[in-house]
């Protein structure tokens, strides 16, 4: 018999995903960006809402209404962090990143006056940016990276799925009128990003709530870095992304990342 997360689509669940975000994309090229929110996002960013549509709908396929209730639930699923020591890397990884970058960058000698965004409106970016994290972590983590495990190891399912999630961005970020080196270097962040997310959802009891926060600190750390619109910024973050995810898989292991080498 076949497991509940086998017996998924992931085929069909991209196709949704890219094909309700076809809307979001054309008015984002024609609307421009939302003045309101940081890093000069354009209102095609508003195409987070595609993941959970996906997701629900193909779950309500399969499990009806009751398995619907238990994917949404999973966004608070906290408890099963038993080991607390991983709200550690939760809450401070992408941040240590961030800061890293930033020192590397001044001793190097890059330009990164003017902070974007001011501290108050840390508790409102963090709600806001935890909605849409959400949105579409039900998504990737809810139901996709089940089935991607099931087939690769943890670390082919990670990269698969981050290079998607990187493409799957990557009108919007044209649309934001970012370059080609800006976009490759926020690419690479953002598929070691998702080794990371990986990593701490095997090791976390498959805790979609610590997926959740990494994802919500990646885009804090976005709105927080000085000339974050300058390609240098996005490099040097996916730089040091990249070099903790391959530290992480090193000791942790490729097949599952949650053998810990050294226990």
């Amino acid at each position: 018999m076949k497991s509940v997360t086998s017996s998924r689509s992931l085929f069909v669940f991209l196709t949704l995903i890219f094909t309700f975000s076809i809307p979001f994309w054309v008015v984002g090229a024609m609307t421009g960006s939302i003045n309101w929110l940081p890093m000069n996002l354009p209102t095609s960013a508003l195409m987070v809402f595609c993941p959970t549509i996906a997701a629900v709908i193909l779950v309500y396929k399969q499990d009806q209404a009751e398995g619907v209730k238990r994917l949404l639930a999973r966004v608070f699923d906290y408890k099963r962090i038993t080991h607390k020591v991983w709200y550690i890397p939760i809450i401070f990884i992408i941040p240590m990143v961030g800061l890293l970058s930033y020192v590397i960058l001044r001793m190097m000698g890059l330009p990164l006056s003017g902070v974007p965004t001011h501290w108050l409106t840390l508790p409102l970016l963090f709600t806001l940016f935890f909605i849409s994290a959400a949105f579409e972590e039900v998504g990737w983590m809810g139901y996709a990276i089940g089935p991607m495990q099931d087939r690769w190891s943890a670390l082919g399912a990670s990269f698969i799925l981050g290079c998607v999630w990187g493409i799957w961005h990557v009108i919007p970020l044209i649309e934001a009128h970012h370059p080609p080196v800006w976009i490759a270097g926020w690419f690479l962040g953002t598929v070691a990003a998702r080794v990371i997310i990986v990593w701490v959802y095997n090791n976390t009891g498959k805790s979609m709530f610590g997926a959740i926060i990494i994802h919500d600190m990646l885009n804090i750390i976005g709105s927080f870095l000085p000339n974050y619109e300058a390609s240098y910024v996005p490099g040097m973050t996916g730089v040091l992304t990249g070099i903790t995810a391959v530290i992480v898989t090193f000791l942790w292991g490729y097949r599952t990342l949650a053998r810990y080498r050294y226990a």
